[in-house]
């Protein structure tokens, strides 16, 4: 299935139903009077989360979506049927926004939040309506209103627990794979992952979290080189970091310098991720052919004030301890969220 994270649609709302002019024309009844009946309402559109949608890819092929108008209102007082609201199912996270100035009109972060995108027009009333001791014999009625209109920009934001950084090749599709159901693609080369990809981790006990892997940043991802903001977006929702590091990469000299570069990118592209809790997972351990070289490494990033894990994803090592330190790091910022008090 294609991932489509951003599409601009334009939604109509339906038309109001015509009044109708008529006047009752029975035999036997003198003065039968004005029985035009009102016009009906016309249909909504709204916007609903539903979890059963993980991709705006169906917006991505159509772009109009209007909903049904009301019809028109009859003799014999018959009032027109309004008409049925146009319900749009998008994912949890959808974001709808003004396309010109950019203000977020609606943020669906719930399963079944509803938000009405559009309001339909009001039906015309009939001339039954207007009848009065001064205007026994209205020959007039209202038209309807029409529905109003609008273009809405839709842009996905993932909601996961865990968000996975790094540059390309750290390991990310790797680990993701071996800890979740979710099976990216994996190869020796960089850009491997061109989508995002969520997985739901359980271990143990535990009550599972969702885990997310973005493709890999590159010097210069906030301003859109590589896939750039393209993604970043994706990570801005979760509660916790892990950032993958490849050990394979890191120089003697310099083994801080991963980290501070993709840190550069993060704070660069929004200030509130590098304010999130952060775990630093050494990874490819097994490319480490010293062990003191390994714990020289190690030991510069734990002067970062994070925590700071060795694994190999490839080979399932150390990965006990990171799960155990995501958990504990999520079980601690869910007791420190406040309960909602009604």
């Amino acid at each position: 299935m294609r991932f489509v994270d951003e599409v601009t649609i334009r939604v109509q709302a339906g038309d109001g139903g015509r009044g109708c002019v008529s006047f009752r024309r029975e035999k036997y009844v003198p003065r039968g009077g004005p029985d035009g009946g009102d016009g009906g309402q016309g249909g909504d559109v709204y916007l609903e989360a539903t979890e059963r949608k993980q991709t705006l890819l169906d917006f991505h092929y159509r772009h109009l979506f209007k909903a049904p108008s009301g019809t028109h209102g009859r003799s014999k007082n018959q009032h027109g049927r309004g008409g049925a609201d146009l319900i749009l199912e998008v994912p949890v996270g959808t974001l709808a926004k003004d396309p010109l100035s950019g203000e977020v009109v609606a943020d669906l972060v719930q399963p079944g939040a509803r938000w009405r995108a559009a309001a339909g027009g009001r039906g015309g009333q009939g001339n039954a309506r207007f009848a009065t001791a001064t205007c026994k014999v209205p020959r007039f009625a209202q038209d309807g209103q029409s529905g109003e209109e609008r273009d809405l920009l839709l842009e996905l934001k993932l909601l996961a627990d865990v968000g996975l950084v790094g540059f390309p090749n750290a390991g990310k599709s790797t680990l993701i794979s071996v800890v979740s159901a979710a099976r990216p693609k994996i190869a020796d080369y960089p850009f491997t992952t061109l989508v995002p990809h969520l997985g739901v981790v359980a271990y143990q006990d535990a009550p599972p979290f969702v885990m997310a892997d973005i493709p890999g940043l590159i010097e210069g991802a906030h301003g859109g080189a590589g896939l750039g903001t393209r993604f970043l977006k994706h990570i801005e929702r979760t509660r916790l970091l892990v950032h993958l590091v490849d050990l394979g990469s890191v120089t003697p000299e310099n083994p801080l310098e991963p980290y501070h570069q993709i840190k550069h990118e993060l704070e660069r592209h929004s200030a509130g991720l590098v304010a999130k809790p952060c775990i630093i997972a050494l990874n490819k351990t097994d490319l480490v052919t010293s062990p003191e070289q390994l714990k020289t490494i190690a030991a510069a990033y734990r002067r970062l004030d994070h925590p700071v894990v060795c694994i190999s994803a490839l080979r399932r090592e150390g990965l006990e301890e990171l799960l155990q330190r995501i958990i504990a790091i999520l079980s601690q910022k869910h007791s420190d969220e406040p309960e909602n008090v009604e």
